[in-house]
Parts: structure tokens; C-alpha cells; sequence
């Protein structure tokens, strides 16, 4: 997919350096990447404040178990 985006020369520049990219493609996906994962685990954090993890097992009792 094609995409047309004003971006700073002085981003694209500093992007491609920091990712050793040799073309303007490539440090753009590793940033769009980087972001949706990050948003990902903060929908995660979100949802396990919201709805706490609940252990069926006490410590004790999943040791007995595994003896």
C-alpha cells in the first residue's frame, strides 16, 4: 500500500540512522510495529486492572500438588 505523510527530513534521517535502514520503508514499519505493540500491552495492563487475575490455587496447595 502506497501512503503519502509529511514527515520532518530531520526524523526520517535520525530513523533511518538509528535502524541502519537503507531505505525510508523500513524504519517506518519498525516504528508502526513498536507502537501497535506497545498500545497492545497497555490494553492488556488495562483489562487486568479492570478484571484482576484470580488463582483457583493457593501457594501450599500447588506444592502438594506437584509432590
Amino acid at each position: 500500500m502506497k501512503v503519502t505523510a509529511i514527515i520532518s527530513q530531520e526524523l526520517i534521517e535520525e530513523a533511518m540512522e538509528l535502524s541502519k535502514a537503507d531505505t525510508i520503508t523500513e524504519p517506518l514499519k519498525v516504528a508502526l510495529i513498536s507502537y501497535i505493540r506497545s498500545q497492545k500491552v497497555k490494553q492488556i495492563g488495562a483489562s487486568i486492572v479492570s478484571e484482576p487475575l484470580e488463582f483457583k490455587y493457593s501457594a501450599q496447595e500447588l506444592r502438594d500438588l506437584n509432590r
